[in-house]
C-alpha cells in the first residue's frame, strides 16, 4: 500500500477533491433543499421531480459528447472548465430571481458539471493512471464523494440556523474558487504523466467509438446492473424528506443517518477497492446490489430508529462499493485508451437513469402511493438486472 500511495500522491489528491466538490451537483445535496425550492417556486413533489428529470436528461444527452473530451484535451483544461461551470451554477441559485425556467437551467448545469463532468473526470483519471491498482485509486477518489455525503448534509443542517438556502449556495460557489489553486498544484506535471501513460498502453489496443460500444453485447448486458443503483438510489435520495416523514423519522435523525451512510460508504470503498483488484469484475459485479436490496426490505416493513440507521448504512455501503466495481468492469471490458469515451457513454446513461427516478417516484407520491410501491418497483429492477448476466451466461 505504501508504494501505491507514493506512486502519484498529487493525482490522488486531485481525484479526492474533484469528486468531493462534485457533491454540489449530486442528488443527495440538492435534495437537502427540496422544501425550500418547492416553496419558492410553488411546486409539488411530482412537478419538481419532472423539472429535475427533464434537466438531468438534457445534461445526460449533452454529456456523451462533452465528457469524452477528456480523451483528447489536457486534463488541466478539462478540469478548469468543469469547475468554473459548477461555480457559475452554484452562484446562479443566489443571484437569479425565482423562475421555473431559471430553475431548469440551474438544475441542468448543477447536474451537467457536478454530477456529470466533474465526477467523470475524477473516476476516469483514477482508472487511467494507476494500472493494476485502479480499484484502490477509484476508492481513494470516491472517498472524497463519500465524505461529502457524510458531512455536507450535517453542515447544511447546521448552516440553516444562520443562513437562508440561497446564502448557503453562495458559500458553495466561493468554496469552488478556493479549489482552483489546488487544482493547479495537483496537475502541474500532467504533461509528463500523460506522456508516460501513452508509452505504457498497448499500441495495438482498440480505439472505441461510441457507436461501437453501444453495439457491444457486454455493454448492453451489464448496463442494467451498473445503472440500477443510479436509478434507485437517486429516487430514494431525492424524496428522502417524504420517506422520512412517512416512516416517522425526523430531520434530526436524517442528519445522524447521513453520518452512518457516509461511514459505511467509506467502508464499502476501502473494502471494494483492494477486493476488486483481486477479483474478476464480471463475476463480482453480480453481487453489487445486495445491500440496497435488503435496505429496501427495511423500508417496507420496519420503522424503528435502529432500522433507520441500518437502512442508511446499507445504502451507504452499496454507494461505496459500487464505484470501484463498476469502474474496473468497464476498464476490463474496453481497455484504457478510449476509457473517457466509454465512461462518458456509461456516465450519461447513469445520469439519465438518475433523471427518471425522481419524476417516477414523485408521481407515485402525488398519486397517493407510499414508500411500499416505490420499494417493490425498485426490488423488481434489482432482481431483473442481477439475473440478466447470469441468464445469458457471459460472466466467464
Amino acid at each position: 500500500m505504501r508504494k501505491f500511495f507514493f506512486h502519484d500522491p498529487k493525482l490522488l489528491i486531485y481525484g479526492f477533491l474533484i469528486i468531493f466538490f462534485a457533491s454540489y451537483g449530486q442528488t443527495f445535496f440538492i435534495a437537502l433543499f427540496n422544501d425550500d425550492i418547492k416553496n419558492l417556486y410553488s411546486l409539488t413533489d411530482g412537478q419538481f421531480g419532472l423539472i429535475y428529470a427533464l434537466s438531468t436528461t438534457l445534461s445526460s444527452l449533452l454529456l456523451i459528447n462533452f465528457a469524452k473530451l477528456i480523451d483528447f484535451i489536457d486534463l488541466r483544461i478539462y478540469s478548469l472548465l468543469v469547475t468554473l461551470g459548477l461555480f457559475i451554477s452554484c452562484l446562479a441559485i443566489y443571484i437569479l430571481p425565482p423562475s421555473v425556467i431559471y430553475l431548469f437551467l440551474i438544475i441542468f448545469s448543477l447536474r451537467f458539471f457536478g454530477q456529470g463532468a466533474m465526477n467523470h473526470a475524477g473516476i476516469t483519471t483514477m482508472t487511467r493512471y494507476f494500472g493494476k491498482d485502479r480499484g484502490k485509486a477509484i476508492s481513494i477518489g470516491n472517498l472524497g464523494g463519500m465524505l461529502g455525503v457524510m458531512f455536507l448534509p450535517f453542515l447544511v443542517i447546521y448552516l440553516n440556523y444562520y443562513f437562508n438556502f440561497k446564502q448557503i449556495w453562495l458559500l458553495c460557489s466561493l468554496s469552488l474558487l478556493i479549489f482552483l489553486p489546488v487544482l493547479y498544484f495537483t496537475l502541474n506535471n500532467q504533461s509528463s504523466r500523460q506522456e508516460k501513460f501513452k508509452e505504457s498502453i498497448n499500441k495495438d489496443s482498440k480505439k472505441w467509438k461510441t457507436i461501437d460500444v453501444i453495439k457491444n453485447k457486454n455493454f448492453l448486458i451489464y448496463l442494467p446492473i451498473t445503472t440500477a443503483f443510479s436509478f434507485i438510489g437517486t429516487g430514494l435520495m431525492f424524496h428522502q424528506i417524504f420517506i422520512f416523514t412517512q416512516k416517522g423519522w425526523t430531520i434530526e435523525m436524517l442528519g445522524v443517518g447521513f453520518i452512518f451512510l457516509g461511514g459505511f460508504s467509506i467502508f464499502g470503498l476501502l473494502l471494494g477497492g483492494p477486493l476488486i483488484d483481486l477479483l474478476n469484475p464480471k463475476k463480482a459485479i453480480l453481487f453489487i446490489l445486495f445491500p440496497i436490496f435488503f435496505g429496501l426490505l427495511i423500508l417496507i416493513w420496519l420503522d424503528s430508529y435502529f432500522f433507520l440507521l441500518l437502512y442508511m448504512s446499507l445504502y451507504g455501503f452499496n454507494l461505496g462499493i459500487t464505484a470501484p466495481f463498476i469502474g474496473s468492469l468497464w476498464a476490463e471490458l474496453f481497455g484504457l485508451e478510449s476509457l473517457g469515451t466509454v465512461k462518458a457513454l456509461f456516465h450519461a446513461i447513469g445520469v439519465l437513469a438518475s433523471a427518471l427516478s425522481p419524476v417516477i417516484f414523485g408521481y407515485i407520491i402525488d398519486w397517493g402511493f407510499g414508500i411500499g410501491l416505490i420499494s417493490f418497483v425498485s426490488l423488481f429492477i434489482i432482481i431483473v438486472a442481477t439475473i440478466l448476466p447470469i441468464a445469458l451466461n457471459i460472466n466467464d
